[in-house]
């Protein structure tokens, strides 16, 4: 019975140690040497592979990586590569031992050739040269430490790697762009309204009399002057609001209509993420605009740039 019980209690510790020792065995391990680091970030770069591309980083680079929105994540590999679609990558070694990442994609290729590498003790750096049809090579130098038994990415040229500050960055530069789109399609509004009070001699009721027209052409109810988008007053993330201001005085049905004037609003749908800033606009042409919180730009707030 002893016998029995000992055979069972090896057969036991025997099947829990043997699934630890394979996942043990299929755990990554980290890259060698500065050159196989950036070939596993070029190579996760190309294919666009998140995941992948995280483990170049050093850890607190890649936690803040991961917490990226999607897009801000595949932008970042992009840039690695200099290629807006996922591609293949392929890996060469030439005669002369320079190592060479390319990355195909189906409307270009990028080559990426490493240079010489330099290693002090836990930093290393890596040159690169970009081929650059009919110009210079572009250069640029990776920098590495060490990290976890691994070389990790911590620079790139001279700008150090910080994810972190760089997603506040790329924050800003995104409500930035949100907020000039709504300004943009606030003037193209308040042009089209121009254009339609030329052409049919009143200001339309509403936004919609813009828009695009049928099949069969332009018309007061329809003039073809705006995009669907921006004849529904929603467009790149704000919200417009049309108001007809009505003429005063003993005035004619045609002065009426020439003397009449109008005010846009817009306003950020989901404050913080196209914009934080609201704006309002009217047939003086004076843009105006704050950070109201989400609430709606009135005349009372501050100029936007010369206008």
């Amino acid at each position: 019975m002893a016998a029995r019980a000992l055979l069972a209690a090896v057969a036991l510790l025997t099947a829990l140690a043997v699934p630890g020792a394979r996942a043990q065995q299929q755990t990554p391990q980290p890259a060698a040497s500065p050159e196989a680091a950036l070939t596993d970030a070029l190579t996760a770069a190309c294919r666009q592979d998140d995941q992948a591309f995280s483990k170049s980083l050093t850890a607190d680079n890649a936690a803040a990586f991961r917490a990226l929105p999607p897009a801000q994540r595949t932008a970042m590999m992009k840039r690695f590569v200099l290629l807006e679609l996922p591609g293949r990558p392929l890996l060469s070694t030439g005669n002369n031992g320079q190592r060479t990442v390319r990355c195909e994609s189906p409307s270009f290729t990028t080559e990426l050739r490493f240079g010489e590498t330099r290693v002090r003790e836990n930093l290393a750096f890596v040159a690169m040269e970009v081929p650059v049809p009919g110009d210079d090579p572009h250069k640029i130098t990776f920098g590495f430490v060490r990290e976890g038994g691994g070389w990790k990415i911590i620079s790139i040229g001279v700008m150090l790697l910080d994810v972190a500050a760089m997603a506040k960055q790329w924050e800003q530069a995104d409500l930035d762009a949100g907020e000039d789109a709504a300004i943009s399609d606030l003037r193209s509004v308040a042009s089209a309204l121009d254009n339609y009070r030329r052409a049919y001699g009143k200001l339309p009721d509403t936004l919609t009399m813009l828009g695009p027209p049928p099949p069969e052409g332009i018309s007061p109810d329809t003039a073809g002057l705006v995009d669907a988008d921006l004849a529904a007053g929603d467009k790149d993330g704000y919200a417009i609001r049309y108001t007809v201001i009505p003429a005063h005085g003993n005035l004619t049905e045609e002065d009426v209509n020439n003397a009449e004037t109008f005010s846009l609003s817009s306003t950020p749908k989901e404050y913080g993420k196209a914009g934080r800033r609201s704006f309002f606009l009217d047939s003086s042409g004076i843009l105006r605009g704050a950070d109201k919180q989400g609430a709606a730009a009135t005349s009372a707030d501050p100029r936007v740039g010369s206008s």
